[in-house]
């Protein structure tokens, strides 16, 4: 990783956390800590399992106790069982936490007018747009692609929301049942997952052909999470994993109602190839030398 970036990205860390009160034990002037404050403001009206918690905020599950124990001793929060699902623990605000979250609310809302009133009108809309794009990166820099079983929830989920929208999308339809994920489990190929916060938001699989060839199948982002890189990010993965099983050719077809995917593939290096399938969806057929 070259140094000068790593630089650049403390020195902004250092200024973000110094000018939003981060380095104060009192977080807004409330008393309690920043991360007490945030499991505060993430619980919400609604209240939340504690898993879902842990996995929003990537916190240690040791970590989340103590400040829960901490919010439960000041009376703010309850940890309950659920009531469908005894297994399950759920938290919620008491009319006390109700109470502090909604100033919290209010002395957020300070906080960034503070930031924001020094500044013109043209600093605060420069200033507004950087932060739209670093929250945005930030959050691509989030996410997390792991090799993930075909059968487990995560994967089934991505293969369904795949298949649907290929349904919506092309004028004849898709038979969802093609979407089957037999052939992306290992040694026939694999499949990978992408996860932000604990959540599936895109997957890709490989498929082992022999003699050095593999082809790219069930690439597919969340909506949510388009224009973030992902895409591009899955499909260098997939060409990593692929060189690693000794593949130095990659397939992959698609169809021109996915005018995005073309573009994707053919900025990765790809190239228009003679069909070399008979799949009843494929329209545009690529290929692709690696190392």
């Amino acid at each position: 990783m070259d140094a000068g970036l790593v630089g650049r990205v403390r020195r902004f860390n250092r200024t973000v956390t110094q000018r939003i009160g981060v380095l104060n034990d009192a977080y807004l002037a409330r008393g309690r800590s920043l991360g007490q404050s945030r499991v505060l403001w993430e619980i919400g009206p609604e209240g939340i399992e504690v898993r879902s918690l842990r996995a929003r905020l990537d916190l240690d599950s040791g970590y989340l106790s103590r400040l829960l124990r901490a919010l439960e001793t000041d009376g703010l929060v309850v940890v309950e069982a659920d009531e469908t699902d005894a297994r399950v623990r759920r938290i919620r605000l008491t009319p006390a936490g109700a109470v502090e979250r909604a100033e919290l609310d209010v002395r957020s809302d300070e906080l960034a007018a503070s930031i924001l009133r020094p500044l013109d009108d043209a600093q605060r809309d420069r200033l507004v747009v950087a932060m739209a794009e670093v929250e945005r990166l930030f959050v691509a820099s989030l996410v997390e692609v792991t090799a993930t079983d075909p059968a487990h929830a995560d994967a089934r989920h991505c293969l369904r929301a795949y298949a649907a929208e290929l349904d919506r999308r092309f004028p004849g339809g898709f038979d969802l049942g093609t979407a089957h994920p037999a052939h992306l489990s290992p040694p026939a190929g694999l499949l990978l997952v992408a996860r932000l916060h604990g959540e599936p938001v895109g997957c890709g699989g490989l498929v082992f052909r022999g003699e050095g060839v593999a082809e790219i199948k069930r690439v597919w982002v969340a909506a949510s999470m388009r224009g973030l890189g992902l895409g591009r990010r899955l499909v260098t993965e997939l060409e990593s994993t692929a060189t690693e099983h000794g593949a130095n050719l990659l397939r992959l077809d698609s169809n021109r109602a996915l005018p995005e995917a073309a573009r994707l593939y053919r900025s990765a290096g790809y190239q228009e190839v003679a069909p070399f399938n008979d799949d009843p969806y494929a329209q545009l057929w690529f290929a692709k030398t690696i190392a």
